[in-house]
């Protein structure tokens, strides 16, 4: 259900498609970093609600008085699902996905439009992501994604990471009615859609100016409980990207040298050791989750 919608017919650039299930609070802050966007190429809002317990708050529909917003309401099907929908209501010639704990710098959209114009080879961008650090989690966020964001950037500009807390991708590119995301990734759907295009030799252009926040509303007790939560559907996923036979997971190499990367920068930078202790915490839980998954599921394949 289609719930508002502005019908202006003046070329849109951007479609901003945000995926949301009962995350209303942290989506304000969201749409107030989209209005105030400086010198940026035309864009309308699509949010994409999957079967909220509520619909759409007054705060947030009070939003189509400042800019073109589209509310489309269905029952829970998942992210992918409800951001294949938004694909399917857009205008726009660039389909940009952000969470709703996510906050764009005021120059953001127009660092992407210029990029997307200077390089038309490109089909898939990566915006640069970055944490608000105010608290222990922001600090761990911030150190987390500019530890991804340098490991995995190529020589040529293209990154080997896909996040889509800030990710775009030009229309043309998009069978619209299958849409962009496959709806069996419940979780680490754009995980799945890097596989994807690693399978395909696309990887996404980085454009380290369209600068994109990631708030985190969570303590971080909560984020542990919400990392265990998805743990089981994030593994599955992974089953996914393995039939594919595409190598998507780092070495262990590779990954201690990360980590170590990261215990380097926590002490020169702002982030401090806390910081650094909460990811590798989080990455350290998710890891040996994932190795129980996998045991009990070879047990239940041999049984």
């Amino acid at each position: 259900m289609i719930e508002h919608q502005d019908n202006s017919t003046t070329t849109t650039l951007f479609s901003i498609i945000i995926a949301v299930y009962n995350d209303w609070a942290p989506l304000d802050q969201c749409l107030r970093s989209l209005v105030q966007q400086k010198n940026g190429a035309s864009f309308e809002v699509i949010i994409a609600d999957d079967g909220s317990a509520e619909a759409a708050p007054e705060f947030i529909r009070r939003w189509t008085e400042s800019c073109p917003l589209t509310i489309i309401r269905h029952s829970h099907a998942g992210i992918s699902t409800a951001r294949n929908r938004g694909v399917q209501a857009s205008k726009g010639a660039v389909l940009v996905f952000v969470d709703a704990d996510c906050r764009m710098q005021t120059d953001c959209l127009a660092a992407l439009a210029k990029t997307i114009a200077d390089f038309p080879q490109y089909n898939y961008f990566q915006l640069h992501l970055v944490g608000d650090c105010l608290g222990t989690i922001g600090r761990a966020e911030e150190l987390r994604l500019a530890m991804l964001q340098e490991h995995f950037l190529q020589s040529d500009g293209r990154i080997r990471y896909l996040n889509t807390a800030g990710f775009a991708i030009r229309k043309t590119a998009v069978d619209v009615e299958s849409g962009v995301f496959d709806p069996v990734a419940l979780r680490a759907e754009d995980t799945f859609l890097m596989a994807t295009l690693m399978q395909r030799g696309e990887l996404p252009f980085f454009v380290p100016n369209a600068t994109v926040e990631h708030a985190i509303p969570l303590s971080v007790l909560a984020c542990l409980r919400k990392d265990i939560r998805s743990i089981y559907l994030e593994a599955k996923t992974y089953d996914l990207i393995a039939s594919k036979g595409v190598r998507f997971r780092v070495s262990h190499r590779e990954r201690v040298a990360m980590v170590w990367s990261m215990w380097k920068a926590a002490g020169k930078r702002s982030f401090g050791r806390r910081a650094w202790f909460v990811v590798t915490g989080r990455q350290g839980l998710r890891l040996i989750a994932s190795y129980v998954y996998r045991f009990f599921r070879a047990v239940r394949l041999i049984s």
